[in-house]
């Protein structure tokens, strides 16, 4: 029954930087690492970055190394993307939810409203 809102999207130029946040409530499924995901139109939803609860241990997606550091507050159950040097195909809406290697959690069923990124070129 975990209940995930994102925020802190928006429009921005090539070469910027955006914090997205995902604020957890409920069930945190702290078994497994938390993901960044994202999802463009008529497109299946992309792995972008994980984290896990208890070592911080972090994952991304290729084509956001370097560029993306994805961070969480266990205090405050709350997972972070740091989005910098935005290429316009990062344009997507994001999508925070429990991860299992590049793939949401078996079971996962509980997607936010997502938050949306535009990059401008």
């Amino acid at each position: 029954q975990v209940q995930l809102v994102e925020s802190g999207g928006g429009l921005v130029q090539a070469g910027g930087s955006l914090r997205l946040s995902c604020a957890a409530s409920g069930r945190t499924f702290s078994s497994y690492a938390m993901g960044w995901f994202r999802q463009v139109p008529g497109k299946e939803r992309e792995f972008v970055a994980r984290i896990s609860w208890g070592f911080g241990s972090t994952y991304y997606a290729n084509s956001v190394k370097g560029r993306f550091t994805i961070s969480r507050d266990n205090a405050k159950n709350t997972v972070y993307l740091q989005m910098n040097s935005l290429k316009p195909e990062d344009t997507a809406v994001y999508y925070c939810a429990p991860a299992l290697g590049t793939a949401a959690a078996p079971g996962f069923a509980s997607w936010g409203q997502g938050t949306q990124v535009t990059v401008s070129s």
